[in-house]
């Protein structure tokens, strides 16, 4: 099978059971947001030598294959399909666990803080930056297209730990978090 299919050279990609978009459509751009992501993700665990947060990280890029595989799913059927494309609101309680986890070893805010630090805490900040941004474009689309809610859910909550992760990364590394 070739990378290239020529099928997107006209500024349309193909959805989950064939439906065609422009590439600029909500749908597309919102999976397209996860997708950068997972990317930065990546990026991120190539950089970081912390096996647990690694592989944290790890199981997040996963869970976003599943929100990316919903998003480009107009029948709303691929949970059905594929079981690793189901997301459920129990993980987002595993996120919130592991925020509260880091929580009791970083000092409690009391002041906005400038992103930055350490590289890998400064590629977590902007990991959180990318997420928001996803999530505005999802709450977008499910103006017009039914989203479940825990996608919305799950994103939201992955921008407070991506937050939290920064600040412990960095505190991990000795570099003190800068007030506004």
């Amino acid at each position: 099978m070739k990378i290239y299919t020529r099928k997107g050279d006209k500024g349309e990609t193909g959805l989950i059971g064939g439906v065609r978009l422009l590439k600029s459509a909500l749908r597309v751009e919102a999976y397209g947001e996860v997708d950068e992501l997972n990317a930065i993700l990546g990026w991120i665990r190539a950089k970081l030598t912390d096996e647990t947060i690694r592989a944290e990280l790890l199981q997040i890029q996963r869970d976003l294959f599943a929100v990316g595989a919903q998003l480009a799913d107009p029948t709303g059927h691929v949970e059905q399909k594929a079981e690793k494309a189901g997301l459920h609101e129990g993980r987002v309680r595993e996120l919130e666990g592991i925020i509260d986890r880091y929580d009791t070893v970083l000092s409690p805010l009391r002041a906005f803080i400038l992103p930055g630090g350490s590289e890998g805490g400064a590629l977590l900040h902007l990991a959180r930056t990318v997420c928001r941004r996803a999530e505005r474009r999802m709450v977008a689309l499910s103006r017009d297209v039914p989203l479940s809610p825990v996608l919305i859910t799950y994103i939201n909550r992955l921008s407070d730990l991506l937050f939290t992760l920064a600040r412990a990364v960095n505190r991990k590394a000795g570099i003190e978090e800068i007030p506004w």
